[in-house]
């Protein structure tokens, strides 16, 4: 009786309990890396937060939405965006792309960018849809594509090496435009854009945003575009928006992040801007997922908006101040990877650097035929032996070209002067080192 029933529970208890759909994409870098951050590093430029406060007018109306007569803002609010934060982003991104957005069908406030990310995935792709993907890739893309039953077509920016023995910059990695038209196809039915684009920082031009454009158009597909690095662009550079281009506004969602905008990546308020034939769409994924989000920290996030459409292109405002104060702090740390040969690509956008550690790869012995990519082993001892944690580079591309882009890191620079200090610090100990060994 006894094995009869241990031979029933083995054979129940055989059956697979994980959809298919989770197949292969169970890992996750950033569940590993911030662990080990978290346990060895004295100074984390890996993943992508500031460690500095968000604005006092943030945090102040925050502190009203809470502590205020309203009580309400305690409450649920309306499913797709509390109505102020609609109204303003409507407001603020018609100025923007020049047109007039309806609050209730041109807008959607998610959980993050993360989750508008995740409905726009779960909304428009089928089994077997292909969906392009330019490499190196904001991480999720891969795994949300294929849990939506899709196909993964990647396309990669190519460095072109600067002459006369400059620094690289972001804006030298580019596409190949009869490359990037060969993905294109009747099967294909979007294409994610991150730009500026994480993690090289890169800001597309207008001339790179018209290829993909006019692609989209004769294939009839559909944009991803998530800019959640709006505001954080440099060197005088324009962020220019693909959804204001020819044909484009009826095909396109724009994603954008509150985490991003205002230095508040725990508050989890993010949003799309479209056209109501997609977002309704969107709507409907979002409904039957997390149906809404935090009414007080839409609230606080409202009032910030209102704030900068008053000083929109003033000096005081935060959309002005935030870049110029992030363009500093990654010309020290240019100038820090560079004086010890870690050879930086200057960003043009973002929170992020990418940089080459072929000169350091005396400290790293490379171990052909492993599974593990260089820089992802190079990551792992520089946290575990210096105390300095990053993102390799590796972890941006699928699996079939991990091993193409191996020698780069990802350090984010939007933290306090104290920590890039201290990040210095470690990187001139390192080097008098390998010079006094």
């Amino acid at each position: 009786q006894t094995h009869l029933l241990s031979l029933s529970l083995q054979a129940k208890m055989s059956r697979p309990v994980q959809a298919r759909r989770l197949e292969g994409i169970d890992k996750n870098i950033w569940v590993e890396f911030v662990k080990l951050a978290a346990t060895y590093s004295t100074v984390n430029l890996g993943q992508g937060f500031p460690d500095f406060p968000p604005p006092d007018f943030l945090k102040e109306a925050f502190v009203r939405a809470l502590s205020g007569e309203n009580h309400m803002l305690h409450q649920y609010t309306r499913a797709f965006g509390h109505p102020p934060l609609v109204k303003i982003l409507a407001q603020f991104f018609g100025k923007l792309l020049g047109r007039d957005l309806d609050p209730m069908t041109n807008v959607m406030v998610t959980v993050g960018a993360y989750q508008a990310l995740f409905c726009c995935f779960q909304a428009f792709v089928d089994d077997g849809d292909e969906v392009i993907i330019i490499e190196p890739f904001f991480d999720c893309y891969e795994p949300m594509v294929k849990m939506a039953g899709g196909m993964p077509v990647f396309v990669p920016l190519r460095p072109k090496a600067p002459k006369d023995g400059k620094l690289m910059s972001s804006a030298d990695w580019q596409l190949d435009p009869a490359e990037l038209a060969s993905k294109f196809s009747d099967r294909t039915k979007a294409i994610v854009l991150n730009s500026p684009n994480n993690p090289l920082g890169k800001v597309f031009s207008r001339g790179e945003l018209e290829v993909i454009a006019d692609l989209c158009v004769k294939y009839d597909v559909l944009c991803i575009s998530d800019e959640v690095y709006e505001w954080l662009v440099y060197d005088g550079k324009e962020h220019i928006r693909i959804a204001s281009l020819q044909g484009m506004w009826d095909r396109t969602v724009i994603i954008g992040s509150a985490g991003k905008t205002f230095s508040a990546t725990g508050w989890k308020v993010g949003w799309t801007v479209g056209p109501n034939r997609l977002l309704q769409h969107l709507c409907t994924v979002h409904q039957n997922s997390v149906y809404h989000c935090a009414t007080a920290a839409q609230e606080a996030v409202a009032q910030g908006f209102q704030r900068e459409l008053k000083l929109y292109g003033k000096p005081e405002s935060y959309f002005v101040q935030l870049p110029k104060e992030l363009q500093q702090k990654r010309d020290w740390l240019v100038q820090s990877l560079d004086a010890v040969g870690m050879k930086p690509i200057i960003p043009e956008g973002t929170y992020f650097l990418v940089a080459d550690i072929s000169e350091f790869k005396s400290d790293v012995a490379d171990v052909p035929d492993s599974d593990e990519p260089y820089d992802s082993r190079f990551a792992k001892w520089m946290v575990k032996n210096k105390g300095l944690a990053a993102i390799p580079l590796s972890a941006f591309y699928c699996g079939a070209h991990k091993n193409n882009y191996n020698h780069f890191i990802r350090f984010c620079f939007a933290k306090e002067e104290a920590t890039l200090k201290a990040a210095n610090d470690i990187l001139q100990k390192w080097k008098r080192e390998k010079t006094n060994p």
